[in-house]
């Protein structure tokens, strides 16, 4: 099985990607990918786009963690970082976090300093 994104590892913890799809939660499993972090508002993208139910039930029956935390544009506010920051400690490593293009994932990723798991 493949992948219907490319993904885009930002350091050994952490990796983003554009919007994936249901099938991608087992393959993203099998990769290693413990944790994913949909930051992808549910209905952006229209009627094609899978809803964050049903990304969170593929990541459940493939035994990942799963957060929706939807962030509408790149206007990123300190409260969105520090609260980023804490659930990207707490989750199971490696994460992967998506969105449409794969720009506000690692916006965030970026606005947290690059200390992925790293306490402070």
């Amino acid at each position: 099985m493949t992948l219907s994104v490319p993904v885009n590892p930002v350091c050994p913890e952490f990796a983003v990607c554009g919007q994936i799809s249901v099938a991608d939660v087992a393959v993203f499993a099998k990769q290693g990918y413990r944790s994913i972090i949909n930051n992808r508002p549910d209905g952006e993208g229209g009627p094609d786009q899978p809803t964050s139910a049903q990304i969170e039930a593929a990541a459940k029956a493939a035994g990942l963690r799963y957060v929706h935390f939807p962030v509408a544009n790149l206007m990123i506010s300190e409260q969105q970082v520090m609260a980023y920051h804490a659930l990207c400690a707490d989750l199971p490593h490696p994460i992967v976090a998506f969105c449409r293009s794969g720009g506000r994932a690692n916006a965030l990723f970026q606005a947290c300093g690059c200390r992925v798991g790293q306490a402070g």
